[in-house]
């Protein structure tokens, strides 16, 4: 096997394992029928959520990331009632826009769900969270958001790695 054989192997097997995921979350995801599906059908179904943020009126939001290596991060909401609201990927174009200068983390997280990273710029002063927003033959791409190191968004950014 020559070295370049070699080295799209790992890159390969990664967007098999992307498109797997997919394909048993969009089977599981078909078994759950809004305000019929419970709180524990949604647990047996996609498994213990990753966080629960909880509002003041009893709904729950569960969620439920796919990264570092999938594109995809769901939002379950529960209603006050135990009963599944919804699903939503958080990882849109919409959701990207709506990240601002001044949010604070939480914010981001709760818009975008769980980072894929989280980098330190000590130089720069600056944290750099990145979600993978899509994977072609070749190369990953990013939407980036940069926090001060108050923890405030200073921007937004996208990249792309080369991979294999």
């Amino acid at each position: 096997m020559n070295n370049r054989t070699g080295n799209r192997f790992p890159s390969l097997m990664a967007g098999l394992l992307c498109l797997a995921l997919s394909a048993c979350d969009a089977d599981k995801l078909a078994r759950l029928q809004p305000g019929v599906s419970s709180a524990d059908d949604v647990k047996n179904t996609m498994g213990t959520p990753a966080l629960e943020w909880k509002e003041a009126d009893g709904t729950r939001f569960w969620e439920y990331p796919r990264t570092p290596e999938g594109v995809v991060n769901y939002r379950v909401t529960i209603a006050p009632d135990g009963k599944f609201r919804e699903i939503r990927q958080l990882l849109t174009e919409e959701n990207f826009a709506r990240i601002t200068p001044g949010m604070s983390r939480d914010n981001v997280r709760f818009l975008l769900g769980r980072p894929a990273r989280q980098r330190h710029f000590s130089l720069k002063r600056e944290w750099v969270w990145d979600w993978k927003t899509k994977t072609e033959p070749g190369m990953d791409w990013y939407f980036n958001v940069h926090f001060s190191e108050d923890g405030r968004v200073t921007n937004t950014s996208t990249h792309f790695e080369p991979r294999g």
